[in-house]
């Protein structure tokens, strides 16, 4: 892990830094299980980023003026948030803000399938960006 972003999880609360590392763990696990190369992980507006090849940046992050939620950042010029929000809108701790920002409640257990799913999306978005529902 970069030195700057290192120093960015170091500054969580001891509450989120469970939850946006075991994010980080998923983006990797992802990455190695479907081959989709180097991961670049940086700081992008002050936020842990993960980028791959032929895939759209992911960035998470928590804030001090939300408290009770992380939020996962997408690409607002894909659609990635509208096939999101159209798959799981009814998925009762995922809301949506706008058409870049996935929300989740710190006080419920990660949906691990449903979060694989998008990001798998996310990270492999340049191949599957003209298929319907972007294949799901």
């Amino acid at each position: 892990m970069p030195a700057d972003v290192q120093d960015k999880f170091n500054d969580y609360p001891s509450s989120v830094k469970p939850k946006l590392l075991q994010l980080r763990a998923i983006i990797f696990e992802l990455c190695q299980q479907h081959q989709l190369g180097k991961v670049e992980e940086s700081l992008k507006w002050g936020e842990p980023s993960y980028a791959v090849k032929h895939g759209s940046p992911v960035r998470f992050d928590w804030k001090a003026n939300h408290p009770d939620h992380y939020c996962l950042f997408f690409n607002c010029k894909t659609r990635l948030i509208d096939t999101f929000r159209e798959l799981f809108s009814t998925y009762p701790t995922i809301t949506f803000a706008g058409n870049r920002a996935m929300l989740l409640p710190l006080s419920q257990p990660l949906p691990d399938a449903v979060l694989k799913q998008c990001l798998l999306m996310a990270l492999t978005y340049r191949k599957i960006k003209h298929l319907p529902l972007l294949g799901a």
